[in-house]
């Protein structure tokens, strides 16, 4: 077995279910990466641990608070003593009140519910983070690290639904430009992985079963993907194998959208 993150230090916000959860396993059980499973509620994180094998460590923190982030990471550091890979997977919640609104009547609180989380919640993690890989790079030349953000599909090709979502997911895209273009120097790396139709339970069980066979017609492939799937192609980007490579949009999706 190919240890991709073997000795890496590895963060993975909203990983308590679903792709969250599975990306976290796959560093820990497949890769070898010492990894952080982050949720709002330690005890889910908990949880979360005592379902992977591997050297994993349950975490307490909201993106959507400055000092949750702070204090996380003053533990993080103390603790392991730095962070190689970040994957800012938390985002909020699927609500399909707000996803079937049209544009229009979507609510100023709607928006900033999603805002907070989706994209300031990446940003504030990522500065944080960033800092510390400075600091690591500064220290050992060329150490740097991976920043991985989780936007959409919709991000790149449009919608009909979900206009909040599909914009902050836009807005990730440009972060992890952003990130790529003025940090390469120093050795730290970012991507974003734009997800199509994943089974999970906030989108697959959320479905009746026509619209389940609706969405498995959508891409060249014909059927839903499996968080696990996303799992390894996160595992593979975070490792030395993409050493040269940075600033891409990678799209997971079974072949719906050709980017």
């Amino acid at each position: 077995m190919s240890l991709l993150l073997k000795d890496k230090i590895a963060v993975v916000t909203g990983s308590t279910r679903g792709i969250g959860f599975a990306i976290a396993r796959e560093f820990a059980e497949n890769n070898s990466a010492t990894t952080i499973v982050c949720s709002r509620l330690k005890e889910k994180a908990q949880e979360a641990i005592n379902q992977i094998g591997g050297r994993v460590f349950a975490a307490e923190i909201d993106v959507a608070d400055d000092a949750s982030v702070k204090k996380f990471m003053d533990q993080t550091l103390s603790k392991h003593g730095r962070i190689d890979v970040l994957v800012n997977n938390a985002g909020y919640p699927f609500d399909s009140h707000i996803w079937y609104k049209r544009f229009h009547d979507v609510t100023e609180e709607e928006i900033h519910k999603i805002i907070e989380v989706d994209l300031k919640g990446s940003v504030r993690l990522s500065r944080a983070v960033i800092c510390s890989m400075l600091q690591k790079s500064a220290s050992k030349a060329k150490e740097g690290g991976v920043i991985i953000n989780i936007s959409s599909t919709p991000a790149i090709a449009g919608h009909i639904y979900g206009a909040p979502y599909t914009i902050v997911k836009a807005a990730n895209i440009a972060l992890t430009k952003c990130i790529a273009m003025e940090y390469g120097s120093s050795n730290i790396r970012a991507y974003t992985l734009a997800l199509g139709n994943i089974a999970t339970l906030a989108t697959y069980d959320s479905m009746t079963e026509a619209e389940r066979n609706i969405a498995a017609l959508e891409p060249s492939m014909k059927r839903w993907g499996k968080p696990e799937e996303v799992a390894k192609i996160a595992a593979s980007i975070a490792s030395d194998n993409f050493a040269y490579a940075t600033g891409n949009t990678i799209v997971i999706d079974g072949g719906t959208v050709l980017w």
